[in-house]
């Protein structure tokens, strides 16, 4: 019995040292915390760490050339940043006198939009284009929340910084 305790407590700890980390468990973990949070504000603070973890999974896809697992995490990231974006409205909050939540997200989408430029050199003509289709969604999504923050100074769309041709 008392040996079968160190073979479990061995296995535990060679298993802690052989994978320190589990970017896909905090990947899960972020957007389990996301999907149960009622709270608008809270929701759109949470996407600044979804997004990164996302971002990183992504980028790990398409290293190893999974470009439409990439893809699919890409367009439920803009999923996400829609679904707060429409649940930050609904509350009918007026983001100027009170931004939280609204700036996060705004955060967010700019620097996911700068990912996404860092991403399209290395990917093929075929395959940027549906990249560049939910980049200029997220740059709309982008455009509108400054518009919320900043009334009538909405900025012109962006143009992806150095798409391959």
């Amino acid at each position: 019995m008392h040996t079968s305790a160190a073979s479990c407590v061995a296995a535990l700890l060679w298993a802690a040292l052989a994978f320190p980390s589990f970017p896909q468990g905090r990947t899960s973990d972020l957007r389990a915390r996301f999907e149960h949070e009622t709270n608008p504000v809270q929701k759109a603070k949470i996407m600044s760490d979804l997004g990164e973890a996302e971002f990183q999974d992504i980028r790990k896809d398409l290293d190893m050339d999974r470009v439409s697992d990439g893809l699919t995490l890409l367009t439920s990231y803009r999923d996400q940043i829609e679904a707060c974006t429409k649940a930050l409205e609904d509350k009918k909050i007026d983001a100027e006198k009170h931004p939280a939540g609204f700036k996060q997200l705004q955060i967010s989408i700019q620097e996911s939009l700068r990912r996404i430029d860092a991403m399209l050199p290395s990917l093929t003509a075929d395959d940027q284009a549906p990249f560049l289709e939910v980049r200029k969604e997220l740059d709309e999504l982008d455009r509108h929340l400054i518009g919320e923050l900043f009334p009538g100074r909405t900025p012109p769309p962006t143009a992806p910084e150095n798409p391959a041709k």
